[in-house]
Parts: structure tokens; sequence; C-alpha cells
């Protein structure tokens, strides 16, 4: 339950330029609560008005026949018609009477146009996403790629959304438009199927995978060493944490994947660049101050920021959970399968349940499918159909590279020859201002990105590049090539995928499955499990995407791509079940490609794995609810590493002992109403502070985390008397570093078996001594935790928990997210305390470097019982409308919480038990 009704009063600064501050800091707020006041206006019937009519009869003339919309108590719609084109007009219908206002501000955000909505605001967010170019990549698909097929769903798709649209004013569309209009004179435009094609865009760049990480380690080297930095790195630890496949291995022969070959350790895939090596030479050259290729890329960080992360803030943290088991572990003698995607809290959800149903499945009328959609995008994305189920996680496979470009005023240099740029004109038009023109300049390889930043104009006077490198003049550009910035034939695959009637179609279906990068999984009613890994995975002539390589040199291109031959897969494996939850796919020492360097390092997948060997040793089954219990594990990896040796401190101060005690028994759950794990979180983050973060560049901190420095290491005035510079973050705390996840466990694994490291030395202060040792160190993080929950929960440590550090504020998408706290109050909801945590399989994600908060959740949990599909049970974050103040705004999510699941109604019998409204749409 939330534990109130208000939200708490934001936490960030004038300053902030963080992701969802920037996309939706409105002018209008202010001018509706101050003009006329926002109760006043905003009554019963202005919030009523686009409640949508869910019984009776509707006309739409694009209709052939009747359709049937069913709702169940919680507003989830299943759809029946007796032709396809019906079946998705209806979609849209549907999509858009819930969802419309979440549609539209989607699809501003995939063409770089929501300034036309927002205003000024949104300029320097618009022109980046116009010079990454997603709408026009979406309208190359949809113009030369996509199958007849496929656009014919989307154009019935299209006319079932205009059909809503149609002589309805905006304020009886959504109550957001009724406060548009006050700020200017927004005016909605008809759907188009580009505007679904453009969806799948912003979802493959939320899940690019490790374009952050490239960053990072090119900023690291302004104040740290190759083997440092390769230390906050670490190898994925295979003996610790099992890959997805324990066997398999692409034939030498035939150039394909064998699932059943054994493994054998061979040259395996480049290793490429070390970091902090320079690219370009051999030189291991470094950047210091605020001018060079690390200012430029802070730079570029910042303005990755402000873009909207539609799904989460991109890297360690956002992934998912899924797991198939075959039938013969499971009680039910058929598959069970689960899925919970980790991703971006949002007020409505990001899914939308919903069944698309032909009323009699035929040769013409194909798909009996239900599960979780995407508003704006027909289809079901997850879930299942009569004869097969499937889930997805993201594999993270490097898609994207940076590339430094040696440019001048005629182009960039390439093998010692200048290629001009290609260039366009983009304009943007501003809600109450004067439109803005940019000029797009690319390379053969993607879109100047650094041309988007005021403050990468000049470039400074030192690179971390080699000795080969050319002469930095004025500085280097930086270019981003990313595979889904080519034409794909994803939108293809969603279809295919929904009526798909075995492994042999669905892994056709998966073919073209090309951006994002996602983890399969699979079951059918015939018994089987299985697995593939799809995508468009780039093969490099040189180097390995560890660092921007150097433009310059054309021996670091792409020399294509990894065939889907060559991917891994498996079907039928004998252990009996197959795990996904952001690992490594398979040991890269025994695989001939590099899929990437930067894995999740499975502490929830291997979490997940002893769970299932738990529960099956010695002839055990697995039931549905033992499915769902596994969702909700919260069990914390690193406290069981570090609370032993937390514990072996000896600590004299009383006041701090007092909170070392609630460590002692502590079975390391992290459930809300526990204080040890709101005191061990605490210590964590104070662990990776006091280690890590205090030696990290400013650009990789959080804002307002400021340390002192020696002048030699950052600019700015000195402090006379102390011979030091203030140094402030500069990172959004969501996505600041050491973000605490499983990778920072692997970093610090090793350490806690050593007393000394140069990690364990910090420098003293007025309040505390410096530190030499790990105990040191640990003792001294407790008392720093000591004190920040003092001041966060009182004084009295039996009425500290978890839950009241860590909660979750459900934001409206736009008005909820700034403005006036009356204005939050009426449309957001929550807190909610939260049990679960980083890297727990109730991933409850949160930034050790910039708090507590809840940053990303289960967006929705599943667990599908294959063949008895009635029996299957799921739960959104939210809710299925996307009105404020609606029944079913919210009304999923104190179950979600819970960790609870509804009855999944699939057949008709049971769609029909289950109803509670039903419209008829007729032609």
């Amino acid at each position: 339950m939330p534990s109130n009704t208000t939200a708490p009063p934001g936490k960030k600064t004038a300053k902030k330029k963080g992701r969802r501050a920037r996309l939706f800091l409105l002018v209008l707020v202010l001018a509706l609560v101050a003009g006329i006041g926002f109760g006043g206006y905003w009554g019963v019937s202005t919030v009523r008005a686009s409640f949508p009519q869910t019984t009776g009869e509707i006309r739409l003339d694009s209709l052939s026949a009747d359709v049937e919309v069913k709702r169940d108590a919680n507003g989830v719609p299943q759809i029946y018609a007796d032709n396809e084109t019906d079946l998705f007009r209806a979609q849209g219908y549907v999509q858009a009477q819930d969802r419309f206002y979440e549609m539209d501000v989607r699809r501003h955000v995939t063409a770089g146009r929501l300034s036309e909505m927002f205003g000024e605001s949104q300029v320097e967010t618009d022109s980046f996403l116009r010079t990454l170019g997603w709408r026009r990549v979406a309208q190359q698909e949809y113009d030369t790629v996509l199958s007849a097929e496929t656009k014919k769903y989307l154009k019935a798709y299209a006319e079932g959304v205009n059909a809503y649209l149609k002589d309805r004013a905006p304020k009886d569309i959504s109550v957001e438009y009724a406060a548009l209009s006050f700020t200017n004179d927004y005016t909605i435009e008809p759907w188009t199927p580009v505007d679904s094609v453009a969806w799948l865009k912003a979802m493959a760049w939320d899940l690019r995978g490790n374009m952050q990480d490239e960053i990072d380690r090119s900023l690291m080297t302004s104040r740290m060493s190759a083997s440092q930095i390769k230390q906050l790195y670490p190898e994925y630890p295979y003996a610790l944490h099992q890959p997805i496949l324990d066997k398999g291995a692409v034939d030498e022969t035939t150039g394909k994947f064998d699932p059943a070959a054994d493994a054998t350790e061979g040259d395996g895939a480049t290793t490429g660049d070390t970091p902090g090596t320079g690219p370009g030479g051999s030189g291991s050259g470094s950047s210091s101050g605020g001018g060079g290729v690390d200012a430029q890329l802070g730079a570029l960080s910042e303005v990755l920021d402000g873009i909207p992360a539609l799904l989460g803030p991109n890297g360690n943290g956002i992934g998912s959970n899924s797991w198939v088991v075959a039938g013969d572990k499971t009680t039910s003698g058929k598959p069970l399968l689960a899925n919970d995607p980790h991703l971006s809290p949002q007020l409505p959800s990001l899914w939308y349940q919903m069944g698309l149903h032909c009323r009699s499945v035929s040769a013409t009328c194909r798909y009996d499918v239900a599960g979780y959609t995407f508003s704006g995008m027909p289809g079901v994305i997850i879930g299942h159909n009569d004869k097969i189920a499937w889930g997805l996680t993201n594999l993270g496979a490097d898609v994207t590279d940076l590339y430094l470009e040696k440019i001048g005023p005629d182009g960039y240099l390439v093998d010692g020859r200048t290629k001009p740029f290609t260039t366009r004109e983009e304009v943007i038009k501003v809600a109450g201002g004067e439109d803005r023109k940019i000029t797009v300049r690319s390379t053969e390889r993607g879109p100047l990105v650094s041309d988007r930043s005021s403050e990468l104009e000049t470039v400074g006077q030192k690179a971390p590049v080699g000795n080969a490198a050319p002469d930095r003049g004025t500085g280097y550009g930086v270019s981003l090539q990313w595979t889904a910035l080519q034409p794909g034939k994803s939108m293809d695959a969603i279809f295919a995928l929904d009526r798909a009637k075995d492994f042999t179609t669905f892994r056709a279906a998966a073919k073209n499955f090309e951006v994002p990068s996602q983890n399969l999984i699979y079951a059918d009613t015939e018994g089987h499990i299985g697995y593939q890994s799809p995508g468009k995975i780039p093969q490099r002539t040189k180097g390995d995407g560890a660092l921007p390589a150097p433009g310059w040199d054309s021996t670091y291109k792409w020399k294509g791509y990894i065939p889907f031959e060559q991917l891994p897969y498996e079907f039928d494996p004998a252990r009996g079940y197959i795990v996904t939850a952001n690992q490594a796919v398979i040991d890269q020492k025994t695989y001939p490609d590099l899929l990437t360097k930067d894995w999740g390092y499975g502490s929830r997948s291997q979490r997940i794995n002893d769970l299932i060997e738990s529960k099956t040793k010695d002839g055990g089954k697995i039931s549905p609810d033992d499915m769902r219990t596994m969702q909700t594990d919260n069990r914390s990896e690193i406290a069981t590493l570090l609370n032993p040796l937390l514990l072996k401190v000896d600590i004299s101060d009383p006041y701090v002992r007092e909170a070392q005690k609630l460590l002692e028994g502590w079975d390391y759950t992290q459930e809300p109403d526990s204080a040890a794990a709101a005191y061990f979180n605490a210590v964590w983050r104070n662990v990776l502070k006091l280690a890590f973060g205090d030696k990290l560049p400013k650009e990789l901190r959080a804002e307002g985390d400021c340390i002192n420095v020696l002048p030699a290491e950052a600019t700015g005035p000195v402090d006379e008397q102390n011979k030091l510079v203030r140094e402030c973050g500069e990172r959004d705390a969501d996505s600041a570093q050491p973000d605490g996840g499983d990778r920072w466990y692997e970093v610090v694994r090793p350490l806690l078996k050593q007393e000394k490291s140069e990690w364990w030395t910090t420098p003293g202060n007025r309040m505390d001594a410096a530190t030499e040792t790990r105990d040191q160190l640990l003792a001294r993080a407790m008392k720093d935790a000591r004190w920040e929950l003092t001041a966060k929960l009182g004084k009295d440590i039996s009425t500290w928990s978890w839950g009241r550090l860590h909660q979750l504020t459900l934001k409206n998408q736009t008005l909820g997210t700034a403005g006036p706290g009356a204005v939050q109050q009426l449309l957001n909801r929550g807190p909610w305390n939260l049990g679960g945590g980083e890297a727990a399989v109730d991933a409850t994600g949160w930034n050790a470097a910039g708090g507590y908060e809840v940053i990303w959740v289960p967006s929705m949990r599943m667990v599908v019982n294959v063949g008895d599909w009635d029996k299957s049970r799921w739960v959104n974050l939210t809710g299925a409308s996307g009105h404020a103040f609606h029944t079913n705004y919210t009304d999923q999510t104190d179950t979600w919480a819970k960790g609870e699941l509804y009855d999944w109604a699939y057949g008709k019998a049971a769609v029909d038990a289950a109803a509670k409204d039903t419209l008829v749409l007729k032609p």
C-alpha cells in the first residue's frame, strides 16, 4: 500500500538537467495554476469528459464487420473480430480510447517534436533526436523494407486510432490537453503508420547496450590508469554465474551454431583494445583539464541524460528476468514461463494488457494472442497464443560505437583523405516561440552527435589518443554508428511472433527481430522449451567497442553483422530449464564473435538458477506459485559477501554500534519493514562513495556530490588555505557512478580479501581520520551510514525500515513530473514503500550514487501456464487507463507492490466470465 497519498517534494535542483526534469519542465503548469486555478478548471466534467465508452455500440466506418471489445474489472480489453484488418483497426481504436495522450507524447519524442507540445525547454532534446533521425529511419523502413502485410496492419491500426480522434475536441481525448490549450495552439494530428514504427527506435535506444560504459571508460582516463579502469570493469565471472547456454558452438564446417556441441576454448572473440589505451596508436595518452576528449564526451553524456528514457536509465540496471521450466520439472506436467522486464516506472505503465482474437482462427484470420502491448503499436510484444508462449529480456549486445573524428571545414579525415559530410537541414517548431533550424552532419558511420552541444564547439588541448593520431587542431568530433539507424524488419517480427506455432516458426520470426537485440525464451503445448538470441550485431574489423574508435582509421570499421545462423540458441536443454536475466549468453572464449564486453554480471540469473535447482533437487516439482514467489525474491548477494566483515569490525562508538547490531542474524532479505536492510544498503552506498566515488572524475559523479581535489586534477579557483579545489559532480543521479549494481559486486568481491589496497585509502577531514585499510574504511562507512539514516529516518533505529528509504512514486508522464506540488499531488500516485533492491531478482532498482529512490522496477510480471492458458497469471505496474482519476488508472499497483498476480483469462469462456463491460464496434 502507499505510505501516503502525497508525492514527496521534488529533490532536483533548479540546475538539474536530468531526463525527467528536462523532458517535462512545463511552463504551462505554472500558467494553469496561476491563471484560473487548477481545481476550479479541472472539475468533474472536465476530468470525466475523456473517459472512454466501454459499453453499448459505436460506429466505425472503416470496419467490415462487427467487433466486440470485452473488458474485465481491471479494464483489460479482449478484442474479437472476423478478419485481421478489423482486429488491428479495433486495437488502434481501443488503445486510443485508454492511452492516446501517452501515444501522442511518444510519437513527438521519436520524431524530435517535443517543442511543438512543450515549448522552448525541449529544443535541445529535439535537436539531438533529430540528429539521430529515428523518424527518418522509420519512414525508410516503412517505404522500403517492411512487408506488404505488415504495412496493411499498420494502416488498419492507424485507421482505428484516427476513427477515435475524429470529431473529438482535445479536452475530450485526455485531460492533459485541457491544460495544453492554455499555453499554445497545439493541434492533434492524425496518426500514421510510421508513428507506430518509430516507437521501435525509442525502444532500441533505451536498450542500446554499452554506449554509456564506452563514454565512462574514456572519461575515467582523465584521472585513472589503465589498470585501475580494468579493475572497475572486471571480466564476467563465468565460474560463479553461469551464462544462459552451458554448451554450444559454431560449427566450422557449416558455419552454423550447434546447440549440442561441447564448447571448447579457442581463439574466441577479439578482446581488442585495453581500457585506457588511446585510439589511433599504441600510446596510452591521457586527457586532463576541461577541454580534451574527456570534456567532449562529458558534454555528450550530459546531452544523453537529457534524452527521454522511455524504458529506463540505460546501463547496468535496465534489464529483465525471464525463465522457462520444462514440464518434467513442474507440477502441471507442462512448461511454465515467467517474465518481468525491469524498466522505468511510468504513469501510465509502459505496458498495456490486451487480447487479440480471431473469432474463428483460419488461414485468413490467424491471430489468437494475448499479452503485453505497447500503446501506439499493433500486435502483442510479450505473451502467448494458442500454441506457444514467449518472453523477452535485454541481451545487451554492443550495437553502438562512438568514433572520434578529425573534422575540418570541408569534412572529416579517413586514411589521410578528407571526405565531405552528408548534411541535411531540420526545422524545429517551438510552441510559443520562433522556429529553430539546425544542420545535421553525418560521416559514413553515422551522425556527428557532438554537434548537438554548445560545449563541444571547441575541443581542448589534450585527448586520450596515441601517437599515430592526426594533429588535434581545434579538436575532435564524435560520431555514432548504431544498428538501429539502418532500416530493419523488427515490425515484421512482431506479427510473426504473434502467430508462430512451433520452434521453427518462432525462430523464423526471431530472425527479423533485428533491433533491439533481445533474449527470446520459448515454450509450447507439445512440452518443448527453447531460447534464441536474435539481433543485428556488428562484426568489427578491429577494436572491441570498449572505447571510442579512431574514425580516421578505416581498419576500425564494421565489416558486417553476425549471421543469424551463427547466433546462439538452444532447444530442450538437458538441464530442463533456461534462465535469462541479462547475464552472458555464452562464454566469449568459446564463441568466435564479440557479442559484448559489458554483460550484466549475473547476480539475478544465478540466484534464479539456484532457486530452480533447490526446488527440483531430489525430484521436486515447481508450481506456478513457486514461479511467482521466485519473482519476488529479494535476497542481496552483496550482503552475503560484505555483512560478515561488517560484523567483525570493532566499533567503539555506542551510537554506531547500536546500528551495527541490526546486522546480527540478518538473513540478507530486503523486506520493506527491514531495519537491517535499510542500514546495510546505507553502508553499501557509503562504502562505494568512499572507496570509488570520490576517486571518479566529476563527469561520472552525481550532481551535488562535491569533493576537494588537488589543483592538478581539476580546473577552477584554488582554496588558498587548503590548497584544494572544490569539485562537484555533473551527472544526473539516475545514471551517476558508482551505481551499486552487480558490476560493483564483482569489483568489490576480490578487494574484500585484501586488508590493504589503494581503493581502501581515503584522505582525512575535520571529522574523520584518513583510512588506509579495509576495516578502517568499513568502520567509516558504518559511521557515515548511521548519521545519514539518522537524518533521514530519525534517531530511533526501531523505527527504521528499508521501505521508508526505498520508495516508488508514480509520476504522470508530463504534468506530474514538474511544476507546483498541487499539480503533482493530483496527478501522481504514491509513494509506495517497497522491498527488493538493486540486482535482486525483485529488481526495484536504485542508484547508490544518487540515493535510495526506486528508479526502475519489474514493469509487469507474468507466469504462463503453458497449455492450460486460463491458469496463467499476470499484473501490470499501474493499470489499463491513462486517464487520471479513472478507476483503472493505478488499480493494479497495490497488487503489484505485494508481489501478487491476477487471473489471466484467455479462452472465450473465461473471458466472458470475467467481462464487466462489452462494447460493440459496428461498421
